[in-house]
C-alpha cells in the first residue's frame, strides 16, 4: 500500500472519456501547492484530493488555495499556528475516542506537527509519554515559548504510510 508513485494517466483517460460527463477528481501523491496546479492542468481533472499530506499539517488546503488564486506561496506556519492546531486536534480526538485512545492515538501525529524545528526529540519524547491532556498542553505551551519567533523552512511534506507495519 502507497508504494511508488500514484499513475494519474489512468485518472486522465476517465477524464478524456467523452461519455463520462461528471466531475473527475485526481488523488495521490500530492504534497506541494506547486504540485497540486501542475497535476491538475497535466492530467485535466476538475479538481484535486489531499490525503496523507494533510496529516499534521492541514495548512496544506489554505496554501493551495491561495497558490491557485496568487501564483504565491504562502508563508509556512508559524510555531504559535502548529501548536494551537495540534491542541485542537487533541482536543477533539479526546472527545471522539476517550482519554485512552484519543491521547494515544495523538501521538503519531506530534512529529508532523513540530516538524523542521531543531533540537525537537526531547520533547517529542515527552509528548508521547504523557497521559493527560494538561501535562501535554503544557509541554506544547513550553515548546511555543521555546521556539516562539522560529522560522520554518518549506521543506516537502513527507508522504507518511501509516499502514506499512500494520498486521491487518
Amino acid at each position: 500500500m502507497y508504494k511508488g508513485e500514484a499513475d494519474w494517466t489512468l485518472i486522465a483517460k476517465v477524464k478524456e472519456n467523452p461519455r463520462i460527463t461528471m466531475p473527475i477528481f485526481g488523488n495521490g501523491d500530492i504534497d506541494s501547492p506547486q504540485k497540486a496546479v501542475e497535476y491538475k492542468n497535466k492530467y485535466g481533472v476538475d479538481g484535486i484530493m489531499i490525503g496523507r499530506a494533510a496529516i499534521g499539517y492541514p495548512w496544506i488546503f489554505n496554501e493551495i488555495k491561495h497558490y491557485v488564486a496568487t501564483g504565491e506561496l504562502l508563508a509556512p506556519p508559524t510555531i504559535e499556528e502548529r501548536v494551537e492546531v495540534c491542541k485542537k486536534h487533541l482536543l477533539r480526538s479526546y472527545e471522539w475516542k476517550g482519554p485512552v485512545v484519543g491521547i494515544n492515538e495523538m501521538r503519531r501525529h506530534y512529529a508532523n506537527y513540530l516538524k523542521g524545528m531543531p533540537n525537537i526529540k526531547e520533547y517529542r519524547s515527552k509528548l508521547v509519554t504523557l497521559k493527560e491532556i494538561k501535562e501535554i498542553e503544557e509541554v506544547l505551551d513550553e515548546i511555543v515559548t521555546q521556539y516562539s519567533g522560529y522560522d520554518f523552512e518549506r521543506s516537502a511534506i513527507e508522504l507518511i504510510n501509516y499502514h506499512e507495519h500494520c498486521p491487518v
